[in-house]
């Protein structure tokens, strides 16, 4: 879940977008200005040029194109622009050569501190409130948790790709044609069943009507990622449940209804 605090301003500009964070202790301005530039040479038509970047000023900045588009979250996203959406990230998926991406580390939100955060929610057990619907979820989510062997979600046999590593669709911008991404702050080295699974499962999918089945039917998986993808939707799904509860992280910027949804999601993908 990463990018779901405030960690940046955006000064939006007639030519540029200038951001400046407002932390950066992962490193946030570093990969971006390094996903900017491996975008402009191996995929330019995918997001922001990079223009300029101050690394070591306090706060950093980083200067880039600025493009034209609506945010897709919070809209009913069409048929045709999931297929937009499909295009942009296996084109982005297919753009970095491995070679490039060996020497990359890994993004900050990965299959391995994913594991992590819902082996730690999980053992806290947090306030979910007195709904039984979502009682059940969670020990339907906790068994699943408990019973899986998350190794396999570790596993680093994938072909690598560059990652957005965020799901949120308001980091997808459609501009009545394609589909370009913004926000690069969190990516790195990824591999593309985790990818598509945080775009099926980030919590941005409730403000407006998203079919991330229809996403999926795009790619062509094999059948091991196809089985990782479910897995790993299973692990995200899981994890958003437990932020949203009365005293969670989230619970109050989502719609109302988000948690019974959240429920409905998660007893659906581990039954």
């Amino acid at each position: 879940m990463a990018g779901q605090s405030s960690t940046h301003v955006v000064t939006m500009l007639p030519d540029r977008v200038v951001k400046t964070y407002a932390s950066w202790s992962r490193g946030e301005h570093e990969q971006e200005w390094r996903a900017l530039n491996l975008l402009a040479r191996y995929a330019p038509d995918l997001g922001p040029r990079p223009l300029e970047a101050d690394m070591y000023a306090e706060p950093p900045v980083v200067a880039m194109s600025r493009l034209d588009g609506v945010p897709l979250r919070g809209q009913t996203v069409t048929a045709e622009q999931v297929k937009a959406m499909a295009e942009a990230i296996t084109a982005l998926h297919e753009s970095v050569p491995a070679s490039v991406l060996d020497g990359m580390a890994p993004s900050p939100w990965n299959p391995g501190v994913a594991v992590a955060k819902a082996r730690r929610l999980r053992a806290q057990e947090p306030d979910l409130g007195e709904g039984p619907l979502v009682k059940r979820a969670f020990a339907a989510g906790a068994e699943w948790l408990d019973s899986y062997p998350l190794g396999r979600l570790t596993a680093t046999d994938f072909t690598p790709v560059l990652g957005l590593s965020d799901g949120n669709l308001a980091n997808y911008l459609w501009d009545g044609r394609r589909v370009r991404m913004v926000d690069w702050e969190d990516s790195g080295r990824s591999d593309r069943a985790f990818e598509l699974a945080e775009v099926m499962e980030h919590i941005s999918r409730v403000d407006g009507v998203f079919d991330g089945a229809a996403l999926l039917a795009y790619a062509e998986l094999t059948v091991a990622e196809a089985a990782r993808v479910l897995d790993l939707r299973r692990l995200l799904a899981f994890t958003w449940l437990c932020t949203l509860g009365p005293g969670g992280l989230f619970s109050k910027r989502n719609p109302y209804g988000t948690l019974d949804r959240q429920a409905d999601r998660l007893l659906e993908l581990v039954s």
